[in-house]
Protein backbone atom coordinates (compact mmCIF):
# COMPACT_ATOMS: atom_id res chain seq x y z
CA UNK A 1 0.00 0.00 0.00
CA UNK A 2 1.39 3.40 -1.02
CA UNK A 3 2.07 5.81 1.83
CA UNK A 4 0.81 9.31 1.04
CA UNK A 5 1.72 12.54 2.81
CA UNK A 6 -1.33 14.79 2.61
CA UNK A 7 -1.56 18.21 4.23
CA UNK A 8 -2.88 21.72 3.80
CA UNK A 9 0.07 24.09 3.71
CA UNK A 10 0.68 27.81 3.97
CA UNK A 11 3.41 29.23 1.75
CA UNK A 12 4.79 32.56 3.01
CA UNK A 13 4.97 35.25 0.34
CA UNK A 14 4.98 39.05 0.33
CA UNK A 15 4.26 39.25 4.04
CA UNK A 16 1.21 37.01 3.70
CA UNK A 17 0.60 33.33 2.89
CA UNK A 18 -0.74 31.25 0.02
CA UNK A 19 -2.86 28.21 0.85
CA UNK A 20 -2.19 24.91 -0.87
CA UNK A 21 -2.95 21.19 -0.79
CA UNK A 22 0.23 19.10 -0.83
CA UNK A 23 0.07 15.36 -1.51
CA UNK A 24 3.28 13.39 -1.91
CA UNK A 25 3.34 9.60 -2.39
CA UNK A 26 6.17 7.58 -0.91
CA UNK A 27 9.18 7.47 -3.23
CA UNK A 28 7.81 10.30 -5.38
CA UNK A 29 9.94 10.99 -8.45
CA UNK A 30 8.95 14.64 -8.84
CA UNK A 31 6.41 17.14 -7.56
CA UNK A 32 3.89 18.86 -9.84
CA UNK A 33 3.01 22.44 -8.93
CA UNK A 34 -0.34 23.53 -10.39
CA UNK A 35 -0.79 27.17 -11.38
CA UNK A 36 -4.51 27.73 -11.92
CA UNK A 37 -6.05 30.03 -14.47
CA UNK A 38 -7.93 33.30 -14.19
CA UNK A 39 -10.89 33.22 -11.84
CA UNK A 40 -10.07 29.71 -10.62
CA UNK A 41 -8.42 28.31 -7.49
CA UNK A 42 -6.77 25.24 -6.03
CA UNK A 43 -10.24 23.68 -5.90
CA UNK A 44 -10.48 23.54 -9.71
CA UNK A 45 -12.13 20.16 -10.45
CA UNK A 46 -10.20 19.84 -13.71
CA UNK A 47 -6.80 20.38 -12.11
CA UNK A 48 -7.70 18.11 -9.20
CA UNK A 49 -8.71 15.33 -11.60
CA UNK A 50 -5.41 15.60 -13.47
CA UNK A 51 -3.48 15.78 -10.17
CA UNK A 52 -5.06 12.52 -9.00
CA UNK A 53 -3.91 10.75 -12.17
CA UNK A 54 -0.39 12.11 -11.78
CA UNK A 55 -0.20 10.80 -8.23
CA UNK A 56 -1.08 7.33 -9.54
CA UNK A 57 2.03 7.72 -11.69
CA UNK A 58 4.19 8.33 -8.61
CA UNK A 59 4.32 12.12 -8.68
CA UNK A 60 3.62 14.46 -5.80
CA UNK A 61 1.22 17.35 -6.38
CA UNK A 62 0.73 20.80 -4.94
CA UNK A 63 -2.42 22.72 -5.83
CA UNK A 64 -2.00 26.23 -4.50
CA UNK A 65 -3.92 29.51 -4.59
CA UNK A 66 -1.62 32.10 -6.15
CA UNK A 67 -3.56 34.98 -4.58
CA UNK A 68 -4.03 35.69 -0.90
CA UNK A 69 -7.58 35.71 0.45
CA UNK A 70 -7.88 39.54 0.36
CA UNK A 71 -6.47 39.54 -3.20
CA UNK A 72 -8.97 36.88 -4.26
CA UNK A 73 -11.85 38.94 -2.89
CA UNK A 74 -10.62 42.03 -4.73
CA UNK A 75 -10.06 40.07 -7.93
CA UNK A 76 -13.56 38.60 -7.82
CA UNK A 77 -14.93 42.14 -8.02
CA UNK A 78 -12.42 43.86 -10.27
CA UNK A 79 -10.40 41.16 -12.09
CA UNK A 80 -7.32 43.24 -11.28
CA UNK A 81 -4.96 40.36 -10.45
CA UNK A 82 -5.91 37.51 -12.76
CA UNK A 83 -3.92 38.87 -15.71
CA UNK A 84 -1.04 40.23 -13.62
CA UNK A 85 1.52 37.74 -14.93
CA UNK A 86 4.56 39.34 -13.18
CA UNK A 87 2.70 38.96 -9.86
CA UNK A 88 1.51 35.41 -10.54
CA UNK A 89 4.86 34.33 -11.98
CA UNK A 90 6.62 35.69 -8.92
CA UNK A 91 4.27 33.71 -6.71
CA UNK A 92 5.07 30.51 -8.60
CA UNK A 93 8.79 31.22 -8.13
CA UNK A 94 8.20 31.67 -4.38
CA UNK A 95 6.40 28.32 -4.20
CA UNK A 96 9.17 26.58 -6.18
CA UNK A 97 11.69 27.92 -3.67
CA UNK A 98 9.47 26.82 -0.78
CA UNK A 99 9.28 23.28 -2.18
CA UNK A 100 13.08 23.15 -2.28
CA UNK A 101 13.19 23.76 1.46
CA UNK A 102 10.49 21.25 2.47
CA UNK A 103 11.68 17.87 3.79
CA UNK A 104 8.97 16.07 1.74
CA UNK A 105 10.02 17.65 -1.55
CA UNK A 106 13.61 18.89 -1.27
CA UNK A 107 15.71 17.42 -4.02
CA UNK A 108 12.69 16.51 -6.15
CA UNK A 109 12.50 18.03 -9.63
CA UNK A 110 9.55 20.34 -10.11
CA UNK A 111 7.00 20.08 -12.90
CA UNK A 112 4.95 23.22 -13.47
CA UNK A 113 1.40 22.61 -14.71
CA UNK A 114 -0.36 25.79 -15.82
CA UNK A 115 -3.92 26.30 -17.03
CA UNK A 116 -5.11 29.41 -18.88
CA UNK A 117 -3.21 32.42 -17.46
CA UNK A 118 -1.46 30.03 -15.06
CA UNK A 119 0.53 28.73 -18.02
CA UNK A 120 2.10 32.17 -18.49
CA UNK A 121 2.92 32.29 -14.77
CA UNK A 122 4.48 28.82 -14.99
CA UNK A 123 6.62 29.76 -17.99
CA UNK A 124 7.74 32.95 -16.26
CA UNK A 125 8.84 30.90 -13.24
CA UNK A 126 10.59 28.33 -15.43
CA UNK A 127 12.65 31.12 -16.96
CA UNK A 128 13.65 32.34 -13.50
CA UNK A 129 14.38 28.93 -11.94
CA UNK A 130 15.96 26.83 -14.71
CA UNK A 131 17.87 24.68 -12.23
CA UNK A 132 14.73 23.59 -10.37
CA UNK A 133 12.06 23.25 -13.06
CA UNK A 134 12.19 19.95 -14.93
CA UNK A 135 9.44 20.76 -17.41
CA UNK A 136 6.30 22.80 -17.99
CA UNK A 137 2.89 21.45 -19.00
CA UNK A 138 0.19 23.84 -20.21
CA UNK A 139 -3.53 22.97 -20.48
CA UNK A 140 -5.55 25.37 -22.59
CA UNK A 141 -2.92 27.92 -21.65
CA UNK A 142 -2.09 31.48 -22.59
CA UNK A 143 1.69 31.19 -23.04
CA UNK A 144 1.61 34.36 -25.12
CA UNK A 145 1.05 36.33 -21.90
CA UNK A 146 4.51 35.28 -20.67
CA UNK A 147 5.89 37.77 -23.20
CA UNK A 148 9.70 38.16 -22.91
CA UNK A 149 10.03 35.17 -20.57
CA UNK A 150 9.25 32.85 -23.50
CA UNK A 151 12.66 33.54 -25.00
CA UNK A 152 14.38 32.58 -21.74
CA UNK A 153 12.63 29.25 -21.06
CA UNK A 154 14.98 26.29 -21.56
CA UNK A 155 12.91 23.56 -19.90
CA UNK A 156 10.95 21.21 -22.18
CA UNK A 157 7.36 22.38 -22.66
CA UNK A 158 4.19 20.45 -23.46
CA UNK A 159 1.36 22.63 -24.77
CA UNK A 160 -2.03 20.86 -24.64
CA UNK A 161 -4.90 22.51 -26.50
CA UNK A 162 -8.38 21.56 -27.60
CA UNK A 163 -9.04 20.87 -31.25
CA UNK A 164 -12.15 23.07 -31.06
CA UNK A 165 -10.36 25.98 -29.37
CA UNK A 166 -8.92 27.66 -32.48
CA UNK A 167 -7.83 31.00 -31.03
CA UNK A 168 -5.97 29.44 -28.10
CA UNK A 169 -4.45 26.88 -30.45
CA UNK A 170 -3.14 29.69 -32.66
CA UNK A 171 -1.66 31.48 -29.64
CA UNK A 172 0.04 28.26 -28.54
CA UNK A 173 1.43 27.63 -32.02
CA UNK A 174 2.90 31.14 -32.04
CA UNK A 175 4.42 30.63 -28.58
CA UNK A 176 5.87 27.27 -29.58
CA UNK A 177 7.82 28.91 -32.37
CA UNK A 178 9.42 31.27 -29.83
CA UNK A 179 10.39 28.65 -27.25
CA UNK A 180 14.03 27.66 -27.56
CA UNK A 181 13.92 24.36 -25.70
CA UNK A 182 12.13 21.15 -26.70
CA UNK A 183 8.43 21.78 -27.21
CA UNK A 184 5.45 19.65 -28.26
CA UNK A 185 1.97 20.90 -29.11
CA UNK A 186 -0.58 18.19 -28.26
CA UNK A 187 -4.06 18.68 -29.71
CA UNK A 188 -6.98 16.88 -28.08
CA UNK A 189 -9.46 16.26 -30.93
CA UNK A 190 -12.96 17.61 -30.39
CA UNK A 191 -12.11 19.36 -27.12
CA UNK A 192 -13.08 22.95 -26.36
CA UNK A 193 -11.25 25.33 -24.03
CA UNK A 194 -12.29 23.73 -20.73
CA UNK A 195 -11.95 20.11 -21.94
CA UNK A 196 -15.46 19.36 -20.73
CA UNK A 197 -16.22 16.82 -23.45
CA UNK A 198 -16.38 13.12 -22.46
CA UNK A 199 -12.88 11.69 -22.30
CA UNK A 200 -11.12 14.98 -23.04
CA UNK A 201 -9.69 15.53 -19.57
CA UNK A 202 -8.54 11.90 -19.44
CA UNK A 203 -6.57 12.58 -22.62
CA UNK A 204 -5.00 15.63 -20.96
CA UNK A 205 -3.97 13.55 -17.94
CA UNK A 206 -2.61 10.76 -20.13
CA UNK A 207 -0.54 13.16 -22.24
CA UNK A 208 0.82 14.84 -19.11
CA UNK A 209 1.76 11.50 -17.51
CA UNK A 210 3.59 10.30 -20.63
CA UNK A 211 5.38 13.62 -21.01
CA UNK A 212 6.54 13.71 -17.38
CA UNK A 213 7.73 10.10 -17.58
CA UNK A 214 9.74 10.92 -20.69
CA UNK A 215 11.33 13.97 -19.05
CA UNK A 216 12.24 12.03 -15.92
CA UNK A 217 14.00 9.41 -18.05
CA UNK A 218 15.84 11.92 -20.20
CA UNK A 219 19.28 13.14 -19.10
CA UNK A 220 19.50 16.91 -18.60
CA UNK A 221 20.88 18.71 -21.69
CA UNK A 222 24.54 19.64 -21.61
CA UNK A 223 25.55 23.28 -21.71
CA UNK A 224 26.83 22.85 -25.28
CA UNK A 225 23.49 21.38 -26.42
CA UNK A 226 21.59 24.23 -24.77
CA UNK A 227 23.94 26.71 -26.43
CA UNK A 228 23.35 25.14 -29.86
CA UNK A 229 19.59 25.37 -29.33
CA UNK A 230 19.98 29.04 -28.47
CA UNK A 231 21.58 29.63 -31.82
CA UNK A 232 18.96 27.94 -33.96
CA UNK A 233 15.67 28.42 -32.11
CA UNK A 234 13.33 25.94 -30.51
CA UNK A 235 12.44 22.42 -31.60
CA UNK A 236 8.72 22.16 -32.21
CA UNK A 237 6.62 19.06 -32.75
CA UNK A 238 2.86 18.74 -33.17
CA UNK A 239 0.87 15.64 -32.37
Amino acid sequence: MTVMISQTVRVPVDGAALTGDLLVPEHARAVVLFAHGSGSSRHSPRNRAVAAELRFAGLGTLLVDLLTEPEERADASTGEHRFDIPLLGGRVVAVVDWLAARPETEGLPVVLFGASTGAAAALTAAAERPGRVLTVVSRGGRPDLAEAALDAVRAPVLLIVGGRDPEVRRLNEDAARRLRGPCTLHVVPGATHLFEEPGALEQVAGAAKRWCADQLRAPPPSWSEAHRRDGRGGRHAVR
